[in-house]
């Protein structure tokens, strides 16, 4: 029997009846209007709080892929819990949710592994965190039966986006795959100071500017706890022919909460070609 790792967040941080999931997400996916893309859709940067916070936001990206398939799924999220150098990758196995089983595409997991040793085996990393299972189920329902890559970073320095990316794009570069980045944007600040530091971040991406970006991060001009994986992604999709980012769709929790003393920011974004 291979490994599986099970939901830790299904009943709380999203519903763990599967009903009421797919449910929730048709009714996000319903609440985002029509928009048509000129082009293929080769990431995305999606939020990672409950769904009664970031999933409407998300939902904006989600929809995009709506039907595509997609040779493998490269799910890239931040440690929150577990310190260590590196990527863990989950290699082998498969992730659970309430709405089935998504297989790790083993091949693509054992080239990367190969390609780098940057990249280790560190199931700790994955056990408790849930910035990439929160993405799991609208991935289920919008893609139906699909092959992931499950990536945690747990160090988040430009040279670590770098290799990271590179290496990417050597296992993509022949094959349609989706990468999706993971993360919340600044934590909180009072409502006009989040839309201040969220704003510096959501310019660089839109104008895919990856060093502009992470300088930014480096001199406190904007926040984000998955700034690897958006480095990351605007990277390796740079390098597979994306040459066009837009945003989606930008909130905080002060919107859906009230309270604008202390947000999280929130964006969903996409990268084309």
């Amino acid at each position: 029997m291979k490994k599986l790792r099970k939901s830790i967040i299904a009943g709380s941080w999203y519903p763990g009846d599967s009903s009421i999931l797919r449910g929730d997400i048709a009714r996000y996916l319903r609440n985002v209007p029509d928009r048509e893309l000129e082009g293929d859709v080769v990431g995305l940067i999606v939020p990672h709080a409950g769904y009664i916070y970031s999933g409407q936001v998300a939902a904006h990206a989600y929809k995009l892929i709506q039907g595509k398939k997609y040779d493998a799924v490269i799910l890239i999220g931040p440690s929150h819990r577990v310190a260590f150098g590196g990527v863990s990758i989950y290699d082998q196995g498969a992730y659970e949710t309430p709405l089935g089983v998504i297989p790790v595409e083993e091949n693509f997991a054992g080239e990367m592994k190969r390609l780098s040793n940057i990249i280790v085996d560190l199931p700790a990393a994955h056990t408790q965190e849930h910035s990439l299972e929160i993405q799991l189920p609208f991935l289920q329902v919008l893609l139906g039966h699909f092959l992931f890559v499950p990536l945690v970073m747990g160090d988040q320095s430009a040279a670590v986006c770098q290799e990271l990316a590179d290496v990417i794009y050597q296992v993509a570069k022949d094959r349609h795959v989706l990468i999706v980045a993971s993360s919340d944007l600044s934590h909180f600040h009072d409502y006009k100071k989040a839309k201040e530091l969220d704003g510096v971040a959501l310019r660089n991406i839109q104008d895919i500017n990856v060093e502009g970006f992470l300088d930014s991060l480096a001199h406190g001009k904007t926040e984000a706890c998955g700034s690897g994986p958006i480095a990351v992604t605007m990277l390796a999709t740079h390098k597979l022919g994306a040459r066009h980012a837009l945003l989606l769709k930008y909130a905080n929790s002060g919107d859906v909460t009230g309270d604008k003393s202390s947000v999280v920011g929130y964006a969903s974004a996409v990268c084309y070609r």
